[in-house]
C-alpha cells in the first residue's frame, strides 16, 4: 500500500495565528522526503485551513501527487481545473461540521455527481469519490465514470477494539472486493492512526491510505518526518 498524507492541520495550526507558519508547503517537502507518496488537501468551501494559494503553491515544491479533496462546489471545481493536481477526491461537506462525518451519496444524486466530475475526467484528472462501504453506494459509483473510490474508515476507527469491530472491518472488506469487481480501484482513509491502520492489510487491493491528523498529532511530539516514516512503515 502507499501513503498519502493529508496536510490539512498543518494549515489549521498556521491559521491559528494568521501568519506563514508552519509552511505547507514545506510540510509537504518533509512528508515526501520520509515516504508519503501523495500530498492530501482539503480546500474547504469555508477555507478553515487550506488555502487557494496553498493548492496553487503546491504543485510547484512537490515531487510526488497532489490529491486534492473537495465539495461540489464550482468554485473549487474552476481551481482544480486551473491546477491540474494528480487527482481530486469528492467528499460530502457542511459547514458546521468538524472534519468530514461521512461518505458522499452519490447513489442519492448519481446524475449530479456523474455531471460534476465530466470536466474533470476530460482534463485528465484521476477522481476518487469517498463513501461509506455501502454495496449501494459502491455500484452508484461505478456508474459515473470515476476511476477510484476512498472507502469512508471513520465507523471503523470509531468501532475499533470494540464488538463492533469486525462488522464494520467486515464492511470495508466488502465493499472494497465489490468494488474491484466493478473495475474500480480503492483507497481508503478517515480516523486511521498508529494502532487501527494494522487491518488494512487484511483488504486485498488497497492502493492508497489517505491519512492527517494522526501523524500530524504524532509530530507534535516527534516531529513531521518521524511520523511519517512510522506511518509508512506500518502500511508497508
Amino acid at each position: 500500500m502507499l501513503l498519502g498524507v493529508n496536510i490539512d492541520h498543518v494549515a489549521t495550526l498556521r491559521n491559528a495565528r494568521g501568519g506563514a507558519e508552519p509552511s505547507v508547503t514545506e510540510a509537504a517537502k518533509v512528508a515526501e522526503a520520509n515516504g508519503a507518496t501523495s500530498i492530501t488537501t482539503h480546500l474547504r468551501e469555508d477555507r478553515r485551513h487550506i488555502k487557494d494559494e496553498d493548492v496553487y503553491a503546491l504543485p510547484k515544491i512537490m515531487k510526488t501527487r497532489l490529491n486534492l479533496e473537495m465539495a461540489m462546489a464550482e468554485d473549487i471545481q474552476r481551481i482544480a481545473l486551473e491546477v491540474k493536481p494528480y487527482s481530486i477526491c469528492l467528499v460530502p461537506e457542511k459547514r458546521q461540521e468538524v472534519t468530514t462525518e461521512g461518505g458522499l451519496d452519490v447513489a442519492g444524486q448519481l446524475e449530479r455527481v456523474t455531471e460534476f466530475i465530466k470536466p474533470l475526467l476530460d482534463a485528465g484528472i484521476i477522481v476518487s469519490l469517498f463513501i461509506d462501504p455501502d454495496e449501494n453506494q459502491v455500484k452508484a459509483s461505478a456508474k459515473t465514470g470515476a476511476q477510484f473510490i476512498e472507502m469512508h474508515t471513520g465507523t471503523y476507527s470509531e468501532a475499533y477494539g470494540s464488538e463492533n469491530e469486525e462488522k464494520e472491518f467486515l464492511n470495508l472488506k466488502n465493499s472494497a472486493k465489490l468494488a474491484q469487481s466493478l473495475g474500480l480501484k480503492v483507497n481508503a482513509g478517515h480516523g486511521l492512526n498508529y494502532e487501527n491502520v494494522k487491518r488494512m492489510h487484511e483488504i486485498p487491493g488497497l492502493v492508497e491510505l489517505n491519512i492527517g491528523h494522526s501523524i500530524i498529532s504524532r509530530a507534535v511530539f516527534t516531529g513531521l518526518g518521524s511520523a511519517v516514516k512510522e506511518m509508512n512503515d506500518l502500511i508497508k
